[in-house]
Formats: C-alpha cells, structure tokens, sequence
C-alpha cells in the first residue's frame, strides 16, 4: 500500500516524487550523523518518501503556478501535512511515520504549520525532515523561483538555527555537510 501511495505521488508530480527522494536521503545521514539507532533512521525512512503526500489532494494548478501564492492558495498548501497525515493514518506501518509527516512544517520558534508546536513539542523526526525538506526545496527548481546555489541555502540553514530550525538539528546538518556526508544525497534524482 505504501508503495502504491508513492507511486500515486511519482505518477502526479515527479519533481516532487524525486523531491521526497533526496530529502529521506538527508535526513537519514543527518540522523547517522547524529548518531541514531538503525531501527529510528528507519522509522524517519518511512516518512520521508510520505512527507509530501498529502500534495495529491492540491489543485494541481497551485502546485505549478509560477508566480507568488494568493492567501488562499497558501491556505490550500498548508493543508498537505494534515491531509497526508489523513492518507497514511490507516496504514500500518506508516503510522509511526504519521506525526513526522504532520509536522515537517513546523518551525523551532513555533510559527510553522498546521498546529503552530514549537521547540521540543516537535518530534525530532520532524525537526531533522525539516532542515531536509528545506535545503532541497531551496537547491531545486521550483516554478516559481530559480534554484538557490548551495553555498546560499547552507547559509540560509544556518541563518534560521534556532528560528525555523531546531539548532542542534542545524548544526549537525552543517556539520554533515561540512564533512562532505551529504552531497551525494543532495545530488540523488
């Protein structure tokens, strides 16, 4: 069944089915990095492919509007980790995966989305597929925007440690990448 929903995600859209590729792949060697237990990363493993899901349930006209977002439609966009968390909810074994694909989008200082949980309120499953889920959205063409360099989105994780992110998620994410741990990850398709 997981496959299936994966395969649902990659047959709508696969920049983002490639998108939730390289994003499990950095957030499983930022949790190596950290030094997690094997059953963890792959518990985070199992959310990662999942985190964007509930992007099936977007009109597809606002997933590919080029231009800037209407109140509205961010209203819609916001509404995909509740609706993937909807769509994994019966499903054994990704209901582990279920509060990490809820809360990706939940910021350190308590201004994400969709509950608005701060600190470590967040699983940090969801903290670290944060930092992931946003340096790949900033390194990857969107249709709205041009890809920022690498150099620019490193800077950007650090710049918002300890606001959008989880410091210690951040910094070991930097420091995985200082190390050269991360780059091929990056670069999956």
């Amino acid at each position: 069944m997981l496959t299936a929903l994966a395969s649902a995600l990659a047959a709508r859209d696969p920049a983002t089915a490639a998108h939730c590729t390289r994003v499990t792949l950095l957030a499983a060697r930022v949790a190596v990095w950290m030094g997690w237990d094997d059953r963890r990363i792959r518990t985070l493993a199992l959310g990662g492919p999942l985190h964007d899901l509930g992007k099936v349930m977007i009109s597809e006209t606002i997933l590919r509007k080029r231009g800037p977002l209407e109140p509205d439609e961010l209203a819609e966009i916001r509404k995909h980790p509740a609706a993937g968390a909807r769509l994994i909810g019966p499903i054994w074994p990704a209901q582990e995966a279920l509060p990490y694909v809820l809360y990706h989008h939940e910021r350190w200082d308590g201004g994400g989305y969709p509950t608005g949980l701060s600190g470590t309120e967040i699983p940090e499953e969801a903290r670290v597929l944060a930092v992931a889920d946003a340096f790949d959205a900033m390194t990857s063409m969107r249709p709205y925007r041009r890809a920022l360099p690498i150099a620019a989105a490193v800077d950007e994780v650090e710049r918002c440690a300890g606001t959008q992110f989880d410091p210690d998620v951040a910094h070991a994410f930097l420091e995985a990448w200082s190390a050269g741990a991360l780059e091929a990850a990056a670069a999956a398709s």
